[in-house]
Formats: C-alpha cells, structure tokens, sequence
C-alpha cells in the first residue's frame, strides 16, 4: 500500500469512527452527516467521497476480498464447508479494538431501520465477492454457489447477532459454526 492509500485508509477510519461513536451517543437519526465531519475534523465532501451515504458510514468494511480469499484458501471439500469454515477464520481476524468495533457497528446494524435493510445489499455484496472468487464454469455452479453462499452468510448473520446480544462475550467463530451446523447439519 502506498503513502497516498494508507492515508485514505487512516482518513476512511478516522471519520468512520467518529461516525459510530457519534450515532451510538447521539443516535443515528439525530446525526448529520455534517455533525460527523465535524467532530472528524474533516469536510462533508470528504465525508461523501469516502462514504456516498450516511449508510455507508456503518456499513462500509473490508470484509469481502477478505472472506473470498479466505473460501479460496481452504481445503477441497463440500462447498458449505468451505464457506463456513472462511467465514469462522475472517470471524477470528482482528484486534479486540476490531471486534468492539464491529459490536458497535452490529448493534447499530441491528437497532435502526434503515441500516437493516442496507444489510442485506452487504450480504449480496459478500455473496458476489465468493462467487466471483469460486469462478463457477456454468450458470449451474454459479447458482449453487450463490444460494450456498447467501446460506452460509444468512447463518452468520444470525451468529452475529447473537453474539452482539451477549456483548462481544460468546467466542464468536464458534457461534458461526452452530449456526452453520444448524443449517447444513455436521
């Protein structure tokens, strides 16, 4: 990563943290995306090139290119498994700073509205991001790929809810295999 990105990324994190704290303390409604230049110290314009809109501004991580080649780094095996057992190991990535972040950005995720149902193009997001990196050679494989993988990240989600419920305190990749044995069975 050169100079110029690794100052986007600190930019990206630095206005998206304030973003969270600001929507946990004052709430998401009642935050402009003005009120998060701010207290970034940064312009609305900056705001918006790095998050085109105020849903973003929780929703947006780097999870995708992350999770896809995670799914390509496992052993042969059913495809279910493969998903899952990515989605246990992204599970496990990142600092405990990280992970009460992600717990601040879930419970938002989970409380308004708006930010549910912007979840779902997440997922969509995550689902094309594995098959695009599973390359199916035919519409047939590209279809079980998909709804595998739209199955493998509707557990999760559920996994991850549970584990916003319990505060962060619940080991959170096994929670994601529960939910994907549930799903799938052993």
């Amino acid at each position: 990563m050169n100079l110029r990105d690794r100052q986007r990324a600190e930019t990206r994190l630095l206005v998206q943290t304030h973003a969270i704290r600001l929507f946990t303390e004052v709430g998401y409604d009642a935050t402009t995306v003005a009120d998060v230049a701010a207290a970034a110290g940064v312009s609305a314009m900056t705001v918006y090139r790095h998050f085109p809109t105020k849903e973003d501004l929780v929703l947006y991580d780097e999870y995708d290119p992350v999770t896809a080649s995670a799914v390509l780094g496992q052993p042969p095996g059913p495809l279910p498994l493969r998903i899952g057992r990515a989605l246990e190991t992204t599970a496990t990535l990142g600092s405990s700073q990280e992970k009460a972040f992600l717990l601040a950005r879930l419970r938002l995720m989970i409380s308004v509205p708006a930010l549910r149902a912007r979840h779902l193009d997440s997922q969509y997001a995550t689902a094309d991001a594995i098959v695009a990196a599973l390359g199916g050679s035919s519409p047939e494989e590209e279809f079980r790929a998909r709804a595998t993988a739209m199955a493998c990240l509707g557990a999760a989600h559920v996994a991850l809810v549970r584990w916003a419920e319990t505060d962060g305190e619940a080991d959170l990749a096994g929670l994601i295999r529960e939910a994907l044995t549930s799903v799938f069975g052993d």
